[in-house]
């Protein structure tokens, strides 16, 4: 059974676990980074972005991800200075992809781009709806051109999508 890597860099410097022993059993670390307004998911134009709720989308990512041996944290802001602030950590924290929903900041945020340019961590880019159905003004993204890959518009599903494409990646 994999084990944080946190737990693991414990167990090798106490001398418990031999450094010869496989990297595969250190658990794979993918951060979910939701960006504004999603804490509004299952509430806000429930037409364009379905029902369900930000956190039931999250425990149903944790636990898709936990039964594969993968551990994955989500974290939501409304601040693209708070969502830099995720990705720069998301780097020191050993963090082995992103799957990332930049939201309205998906049209707007060079700085965000500059972000995930910096830190070098692969990526995936969701949007629950089609961006390039709607308005011209949300047509262009800033990310998807540096994205290991796009899924736009299929709902939700799209995070669990992402997801499994990482899983495949990151086991392969």
């Amino acid at each position: 059974m994999p084990i944080s890597s946190d737990i693991w860099t414990l167990l090798q410097s106490s001398g418990r676990i031999p450094s010869i022993l496989s990297n595969q059993l250190i658990m794979k670390k993918i951060l979910v980074l939701h960006g504004p307004n999603l804490n509004r998911l299952g509430l806000r134009e429930p037409e364009v972005y379905g029902c369900v709720t930000l956190e039931e989308l999250n425990k149903e990512l944790i636990q898709e991800a936990k039964v594969a041996g993968f551990m994955l944290t989500s974290e939501q802001s409304n601040s693209e200075a708070e969502l830099i602030t995720l990705i720069h950590e998301a780097a020191e924290k050993g963090i082995d992809y992103i799957i990332i929903n930049p939201a309205a900041f998906t049209h707007t945020s060079i700085a965000l781009r500059d972000a995930l340019l910096a830190v070098k961590l692969p990526f995936i880019e969701v949007h629950i709806s089609n961006i390039y159905a709607r308005e011209p003004f949300r047509q262009h993204s800033y990310f998807s051109d540096i994205a290991a890959g796009v899924i736009s518009g299929l709902g939700i599903k799209g995070y669990s999508l992402a997801l499994q494409a990482i899983i495949n990646e990151l086991n392969h």
